[in-house]
């Protein structure tokens, strides 16, 4: 089965990294009033604030942070801004959002009980490892979920942010969902399909060791894992093994890849499928239907929809997720 995500993965760095800051005011579009509490934040990190009284903020990042900036408030349309290097001080102004899935009916029977779409989303959505059976969505009444019997297709949505909490990851995360949607086969979930951002609140925790430990297991062998391995042409070394309809393969034979490019990228084309066995035993697959993709030292890639992942990456859900700024900062 095979995983499609927006979000993008960094890996982790002991290196410092230089600070810098972006700022800017938040406006509503129709009075020009300023709008108060609007969150701020960079996707899939724990890097972000919210607008002051005056509509204001300011907010520092890292070179290695490579996600879009979100500027998101209750009732509005989110705004995301992926070029803030080149900007600073912006006026933002939002307007007022119609959710038009909301006009649907969907308290009708659909073939399928709440109770029962609710655990279909939960298991595609939080995982079934156990990351993600220690998770728990602490607004279960907010999501709205919807079965399509012609399609078996099962969609999710939510005016307002899901908020999860990780038990063995030790984060609270507050996931916006842009798009969900589970397609149902003869004999299960034939595929998941998602997108959204998120951004991660780091809890603190007297079992410091314990959590470290619980992250770095999960890190290991992660698609973050694996792609910084592979721009710094570590698979081996990292501990991974290649394998070609039954035959194990030299992986570099079959990633092509260029040179740093001015943008710290390498290109990088795929010539066939390959299955990936992490440390021997834990087995995915990576395969993609572009021409070529673009990867940097901290692990991020592009165009994400551009890369399916299968086994155990292609499985990895929000609860096996960790901020794209995991480990930028030694932990104490």
């Amino acid at each position: 089965m095979m995983n499609r995500a927006l979000s993008s993965f960094l890996f982790l760095l002991t290196t410092i990294a230089y600070s810098q800051t972006f700022s800017g005011t938040v406006l509503d579009i129709t009075t020009n009033k300023p709008l108060e509490s609007v969150s701020v934040y960079f996707d899939n990190t724990t890097i972000g604030t919210s607008t002051n009284d005056k509509g204001e903020f300011s907010i520092e990042f890292i070179d290695a942070v490579q996600s879009t900036l979100v500027i998101s408030f209750l009732g509005y349309e989110k705004v995301f801004i992926a070029n803030y290097r080149k900007k600073n001080n912006i006026t933002l102004l939002l307007k007022e959002s119609v959710n038009e899935l909301d006009i649907v009916v969907i308290d009708a029977d659909d073939g399928m009980s709440r109770a029962l779409k609710m655990k279909k989303f939960k298991r595609e959505f939080l995982g079934t490892s156990e990351n993600g059976k220690s998770c728990k969505i602490r607004n279960e009444k907010d999501i709205k979920l919807r079965y399509n019997k012609r399609d078996r297709t099962l969609s999710a949505w939510s005016n307002t942010p899901i908020l999860v909490r990780n038990k063995n990851l030790k984060y609270n995360i507050s996931f916006e969902i842009i798009d969900f949607e589970i397609i149902l086969g003869n004999w299960g979930v034939s595929s998941v399909i998602y997108s959204g951002t998120s951004f991660f609140n780091d809890l603190d925790t007297k079992e410091k060791k314990h959590v470290s430990k619980n992250r770095l297991n999960t890190y290991e062998g992660s698609v973050q894992h694996f792609i910084r391995a592979l721009f710094n042409k570590q698979l081996e070394e990292e501990g991974y093994i290649f394998g070609v309809k039954g035959f194990v393969v030299n992986p570099y034979e079959y990633f092509t890849m260029s040179k740093i490019d001015e943008y710290g990228s390498k290109t990088i084309v795929l010539k066939e499928k390959l299955d990936i066995f992490y440390k021997g035993n834990i087995e995915s697959i990576i395969q993609t239907p572009i021409n070529q993709f673009k990867i940097d030292k901290y692990g991020n890639y592009s165009p994400i929809e551009g890369i399916l992942f299968g086994g155990n990456m292609g499985s990895q859900r929000v609860g096996d997720s960790l901020p794209l700024d995991y480990g930028l900062e030694s932990e104490d």
